[in-house]
């Protein structure tokens, strides 16, 4: 039990929490699920999308469809529900669909740039698959 309050509407809040708790079932399930035969930054791949999923739900369901009080977004930021890092990087111009802040942190990469996921497609060679190392996007710069 997660303890929801701040919820104005009764169903809205039982909606919330078990799309919540689907999503952390689906993060349980990948955690425990075999590795065999993926590379090593593979296997974590599927729970960076999760938490990914979380936090854009979240972040959704408060900004866009305003549909949560404050007092319910803040405690799910609080209780690292949603990311509340990663939802301060969406509301700033160019990041609205970033996929996790590895892929920003030029400290990670070899020549101090952003994640390859970053670099807008156009900009891309004609028919080149990009797959982000960190957390496997195929982009996000928009």
């Amino acid at each position: 039990n997660l303890g929801w309050k701040g919820c104005s509407k009764q169903w809205y809040q039982r909606r919330v929490r078990a799309t919540i708790e689907e999503l952390d079932a689906k993060m349980r399930e990948h955690e425990t699920e075999s590795h065999e035969g993926k590379r090593i930054v593979e296997a974590v791949w599927p729970i960076f999308k999760v938490h990914h999923q979380k936090s854009r739900y979240i972040y959704d369901l408060f900004y866009k469809r305003k549909a949560i009080s404050r007092e319910l977004y803040d405690y799910c930021l609080k209780e690292k529900i949603a990311d509340a890092n990663l939802i301060a990087k969406w509301k700033k111009d160019g990041y609205e669909r970033l996929c996790c802040l590895r892929c920003i942190q030029v400290k990670d990469t070899n020549f101090g740039t952003n994640c390859i996921c970053r670099v807008p497609r156009e900009k891309l060679e004609e028919m080149k698959i990009v797959e982000c190392v960190h957390c496997g996007c195929r982009g996000c710069s928009g």
